[in-house]
C-alpha cells in the first residue's frame, strides 16, 4: 500500500506543498485509489495538481468522522469532479449537524443532499474497502484510560443532544509484517482504535500508527499511552494534526517519533 499526506497542519522546508489545520491522506491498495477525510478547503485538490495525483481516478472517499477540518474539502471536490460513481464510505452520524461553542463545526454537506451526488455507505460496522483494508466502524471503549469526552452537541432527529463523536474512526491496514492504523484524530482514544484493530484483524503486531491523537496536554492519559505504546512494542509513530508540540516532545523522549507534513509518502 502507499500513502501519501495531502492535507497536514505542517509542511516541510524545500518542499513547496500548503498545509492548513486538517487532514486528508491518499492512498492506493492495488487497484483501489482512496481519500481518507478530504480537509477543510480546496487544499485537497491544490496539492494533489502539485503532487501529480489525479482525482479523477478516485473510487473511493473515506471518512473518520464528521468534523469540518475533515469534511469540508468536500464541497470543493463535488465542485469540480463527478463522485457520482465514488464510494462514499463513513459513518451513519458523520453528516448531522453539529454545533459547539455557538458555532458549526460540522460537515457542510449533510446526508440528503449527499446522496445525489455519490454512492453513500453509511455503515457503523467494520468493513473490508481493500484486500488489506479495513475500515473500523463505531469504536467501542477497551481502555479505561481513554473514556469518551462529549464535543459540541449532534443533531438527532429534531433534537440536539451531547455528541460523544460515536463516528469516529480509523483504518487498518495489514500485510505480513502486522497492522498499520490510520486516523483523522482518535476523539475515540487512540489506544481504543488500536485494540478494536488487533481485534478485528486477530493480530497483536502493530508496525507503525499515523494520524491524529487528539492529546494536547502531558497529563496521566497521555503518560497511559505512552506506556501502551511501549508495551505494544509499536515500530513507528507518525503524530500529526491535532497532537500539540508538548505532547509530541514528550512522547520522543520516551519513543523516537517521525515527522509528518504534507507530502509525506510511506508504503508498506
Amino acid at each position: 500500500m502507499k500513502l501519501k499526506v495531502l492535507v497536514e497542519n505542517h509542511t516541510y522546508i524545500d518542499q513547496y506543498f500548503s498545509g492548513e489545520p486538517a487532514v486528508s491522506f491518499y492512498l492506493e491498495d492495488g487497484d483501489k485509489r482512496i481519500l481518507f477525510d478530504v480537509g477543510y478547503s480546496d487544499l485537497i485538490i491544490k496539492n494533489a495538481s502539485v503532487m501529480n495525483i489525479d482525482l479523477n481516478r478516485i473510487d473511493t472517499i473515506i471518512f473518520s468522522h464528521g468534523h469540518n477540518d475533515h469534511t469540508r474539502g468536500l464541497v470543493y471536490l463535488t465542485e469540480q469532479y463527478d463522485l457520482s460513481g465514488v464510494e462514499v464510505i463513513a459513518h451513519s452520524d458523520v453528516f448531522k449537524r453539529r454545533v459547539c461553542k455557538g458555532q458549526d463545526i460540522g460537515s457542510p454537506i449533510l446526508e440528503e443532499n449527499l446522496k445525489n451526488l455519490c454512492q453513500l455507505h453509511l455503515v457503523k460496522e467494520p468493513l473490508k474497502v481493500s484486500p488489506n483494508l479495513t475500515f473500523l466502524g463505531e469504536i467501542p471503549t477497551l481502555c479505561e484510560f481513554e473514556p469518551r469526552r462529549a464535543v459540541g452537541k449532534l443533531e438527532e432527529g429534531s433534537a440536539w443532544k451531547e455528541d460523544l463523536i460515536l463516528d469516529d474512526t480509523a483504518l487498518v491496514y495489514k500485510n505480513e509484517q502486522g497492522l498499520y492504523i490510520i486516523t483523522g484524530c482518535s476523539h475515540s482514544g487512540i489506544c481504543n482504535i488500536i485494540e478494536y484493530a488487533k481485534r478485528i484483524c486477530k493480530d497483536d503486531r502493530i508496525v507503525a500508527v499515523i494520524g491524529g491523537f487528539h492529546l494536547f496536554e502531558v497529563n496521566d492519559r497521555v503518560k497511559a499511552v505512552v506506556h501502551y505504546f511501549k508495551e505494544n512494542q509499536i515500530q513507528s509513530l507518525y503524530p500529526c494534526h491535532c497532537v500539540s508540540f508538548q505532547v509530541k516532545a514528550y512522547i520522543h523522549q520516551e519513543i523516537p517519533i517521525c515527522e509528518v507534513g504534507v507530502g509525506l509518502e510511506l508504503e508498506w
